[in-house]
């Protein structure tokens, strides 16, 4: 920090402090009193109902005379079973992002001339514009992926010659583009943050028209692109699962809020994306990893329950960790009995730990730390909350054993999920067309004003 950077911070100080005192939580019982939805959440920890989708569908329980009542967890793509796209995908050894892309889309699941066609329409728009990686990433390089996606996804509406039009064929477009581009970008800035932030060799590899998304994304992020197809396999995996999620998931909510302006796609996809980044959201999978190490780096035997429990009582606490008092990847806003999601995730994850020594030691302390949390959150909280491992538990570590970087955790997140957001875009605009606007109580007294000269 220069001298005049100090001086500066100097003077912002006081503002600082009076900005301090003004903004401090609202106590719990206002929000009582006035009956707000907080989270948009009501009492029995249900979502407020704020809109139709026929995108996707969670189910995680059913109401019964007026209650909630915890089921086993299912996710459905306009009403396919994701357990059964993933099966079928892996029966056939294929790779299945591209169908889902295509069913999130259209609606339907495609024939095999047609799913062919679609899957080189994506190889066809992967190619950023000319001089689009030298401008736009390598010369303002971010330390954070997710930043300079989002940077990079606003940049694009000056390369587009129509990015106004909000017709279906004029959003779609922008999608199918947006949905191929997404990864070359998350690659190319991942590269840079190595080369001018981490002081690594650059590498930027031009994507291959006729490999997956999978494939690609391995082909890009490794510095020799070599990949073996178990691994390409396993990672579309991944971006299946996190396809979509809803409506209601604070990404997709976000998506419909700033569409239902009437903006422009890639206004409301780089919104998604600085929804996405938070660590209560897509950020949550670099958390539970943070997490892990912490545990790892604090408990002397892996194995021990009683010693594990005894720290994560701790950290429920809010004496370990981060002090926030969360056990990130366990719960769920829907989710009681299981997120399916973590099912097909942790069977992956233990098939591939069980192939080193060292990740089958971790996985074993991954799924000790999903048993033993919720008597944990009981003993601490008093709560009797079921509890379900979600789909952040494992994501991460698999990741990991994937040799992938952790600053890509949440953008691979991200280039799975924008299939499932632009779906939700045109929902929203063709299907809605109502501003979004929901009311805000006011809890503020009415003053009197003081000249400047009385103050």
């Amino acid at each position: 920090m220069n001298i005049m950077d100090k001086v500066i911070a100097k003077k912002r100080e006081r503002f600082y402090q009076r900005a301090n005192d003004l903004y401090q939580p609202f106590p719990q019982e206002l929000f009582t009193e006035y009956g707000v939805k907080r989270g948009l959440r009501n009492e029995d920890d249900t979502g407020v109902m704020a809109g139709l989708t026929a995108v996707g569908q969670v189910l995680g329980y059913h109401m019964e005379n007026g209650k909630k009542m915890p089921m086993e967890g299912h996710l459905k793509y306009r009403g396919y079973d994701l357990n059964d796209i993933v099966e079928n995908c892996e029966k056939e050894r294929r790779y299945g992002f591209e169908e889902v892309v295509y069913l999130l889309l259209f609606g339907t699941l495609p024939n095999a001339e047609m799913l062919e066609r679609f899957r080189d329409l994506i190889g066809d728009c992967r190619f950023l514009p000319d001089g689009f990686t030298e401008d736009m990433i390598l010369k303002a390089p971010s330390a954070d992926i997710m930043n300079k996606m989002a940077r990079s996804v606003l940049a694009m509406y000056s390369y587009d010659d129509n990015p106004d039009e909000i017709t279906v064929m004029n959003i779609l477009r922008q999608s199918i583009q947006l949905i191929a581009c997404l990864p070359v970008m998350a690659a190319a800035g991942y590269q840079a943050k190595r080369h001018y932030h981490d002081g690594k060799s650059l590498y930027l590899h031009v994507p291959q028209k006729n490999l997956s998304t999978a494939e690609n994304l391995l082909y890009m992020l490794r510095s020799d692109h070599k990949f073996s197809k178990d691994e390409a396999r396993l990672l579309d995996v991944m971006l299946m699962v996190h396809a979509e999620h809803g409506g209601g998931n604070n990404s997709a909510f976000a998506t419909r809020v700033v569409s239902s302006s009437g903006t422009d796609t890639y206004s409301a996809i780089a919104a998604a994306i600085g929804s996405l980044k938070g660590p209560k959201h897509g950020g949550a999978n670099a958390k539970v990893m943070a997490m892990m190490e912490d545990i790892k780096n604090n408990v002397s035997d892996w194995t021990d329950e009683a010693e594990v429990a005894a720290y994560l009582e701790k950290i429920l606490r809010k004496e370990a960790f981060d002090g926030a008092g969360l056990i990130y990847g366990m719960g769920h806003a829907i989710y009681t009995y299981s997120d399916p999601r973590c099912v097909l995730l942790k069977k992956h994850a233990s098939k591939l730990a069980s192939k080193r020594l060292e990740w089958g030691k971790e996985f074993k302390l991954y799924d000790l730390v999903e048993r033993l949390t919720p008597d944990c959150f009981y003993k601490v909280k008093q709560s009797k909350k079921i509890m379900c491992a979600n789909v952040d538990m494992y994501s991460g570590f698999v990741y990991k054993m994937l040799g992938i970087a952790p600053e890509m955790y949440t953008p691979l997140f991200a280039i799975a999920r924008i299939p499932g957001w632009c779906a939700h875009r045109l929902e929203e605009t063709i299907g809605c067309s109502r501003i979004i606007r929901p009311a805000y109580q006011s809890i503020v007294t009415e003053k009197e004003y003081t000249p400047l000269s009385e103050r």
